[in-house]
């Protein structure tokens, strides 16, 4: 492993130009959520170009899968790239700045995309270093946590079928050329409230006559704050927040009704299934006390990115070898943030970890979603180095 090693270095220092250049074409050309149409195509034509690539793609969809074959059959590996930008108007100050209104690459799917083509261009002229088939994975749509389960509805798991899938994402807090690892709960679940609080209406100069909802409302909001705070074990990391609230059109009238709406984040799936309970219970005797009443619509959505343990301790491994041990990390803390990488886990074993692209630059140090954001370059050698280490490691264990 250790010549195989070397020379997967070598390829990815010999190739970083192309990597970079290919990731500020698509940071210039960002699109949203299933409407990657033009990323689509630039992704099969540089999976075409690699050799013995079989390159499938749905006429009307986004979205690319690429299948790789080594020289023998073995086992089979994923490796997923998200493809989708966000809705947001870029202010990074970069000569590369995004030419598309409305559309930016400040989560940095666009180095995601350019390492995992890097990595397919090393292993597809060099089918010598491993046995088995590796399959690239582009899926639209993570920024709308979806996208992942629309790729599984369409096979890229089967035919063969992927034995272990690994990811990356970028991650400011890392330093540009480290990776960080974490075993176990690694992101959380994200599930939505939508709660409707029914009074009475009538005229506000007469509120005894009335059930006010506004009034219910703020107790509600209040109130469910200590569902975290009070029955949910501080280790179980959870967030309920309340980011939505409408209700009343005039001065003078006490409104009908309101709305809140809002997210549930946690790394407990007992804690992600008691919710939905809690919530009801707790906001119908808020509401009651107020004359009102509590209407909860709990909508589960992504469940929380959990890494196994084992192939943890084989992607730190293999990226320790390739980049050195001080340039991998054991990340400390989970993320309450989501991501739809879940879904593929919940059909074979994967971890997904953080590719470093924090510098001495302040912007490289702004979080994920801000339009300022930038991402140090030196993440895209260390990304496809060990990303191409990772998926030869499994492929050899």
């Amino acid at each position: 492993m250790e010549k195989k090693i070397a020379l997967l270095s070598q390829l990815a220092e010999e190739d970083q130009e192309y990597i970079r250049e290919l990731r500020r074409s698509f940071h210039r050309h960002p699109e949203l959520s299933f409407q990657e149409f033009e990323t689509t195509r630039t992704l099969a034509e540089e999976l075409r170009k690699c050799p013995g690539m079989e390159v499938t793609t749905w006429e009307g969809k986004t979205g690319v899968l690429g299948v790789l074959h080594g020289e023998k059959a073995g086992k089979v590996v994923a490796l997923r790239a998200d493809i989708d930008a966000l809705p947001l108007e870029e202010k990074s100050g970069l000569p590369f700045l995004s030419e598309q209104s409305g559309a930016a690459h400040c989560c940095g799917h666009d180095l995601h995309m350019s390492v995992l083509i890097g990595v397919a261009r090393i292993l597809s002229h060099h089918p010598e270093l491993y046995n088995g088939t590796v399959k690239f994975i582009f899926q639209p749509g993570e920024e709308k946590l979806g996208g992942s389960e629309t790729m599984i509805e369409r096979g890229v798991l089967k035919n063969p079928d992927a034995q272990a899938i690994f990811a990356m994402h970028t991650w400011p807090a890392v330093d540009a050329g480290s990776v960080g690892f974490r075993a176990g709960a690694f992101m959380a679940s994200s599930d939505d409230i939508d709660l409707k609080i029914i009074g009475k209406s009538g005229h506000a100069a007469h509120p005894d006559q009335c059930a006010d909802p506004i009034v219910a409302a703020a107790a509600v909001i209040s109130g469910l704050q200590t569902i975290v705070s009070r029955e949910i074990k501080p280790t179980d990391s959870t967030v309920l927040t309340i980011s939505m609230i409408q209700g009343g059109k005039a001065r003078n009238v006490i409104a009908p009704d309101v709305t809140l709406r809002g997210t549930v984040r946690t790394i407990s799936n007992v804690v992600r299934d008691k919710m939905p309970a809690m919530i009801q219970n707790l906001a119908g005797t808020i509401a009651k006390g107020y004359h009102c009443e509590a209407e909860v619509n709990y909508t589960k959505g992504v469940a929380a990115v959990i890494n196994e343990e084992k192939l943890n301790t084989l992607a730190k491994k293999a990226a320790a070898e390739i980049l050195g041990a001080e340039r991998t990390e054991d990340l400390k803390e989970v993320s309450l943030g989501s991501e739809d990488f879940s879904a593929y886990q919940q059909e074979v074993p994967g971890i997904l970890f953080r590719l470093g692209t924090g510098s001495e630059d302040p912007q490289t140090r702004l979080g994920l979603h801000n339009p300022a954001i930038r991402f140090d370059e030196k993440a895209l050698l260390s990304g496809v180095k060990a990303l191409s280490a990772v998926a030869l490691s499994y492929l050899d264990a």
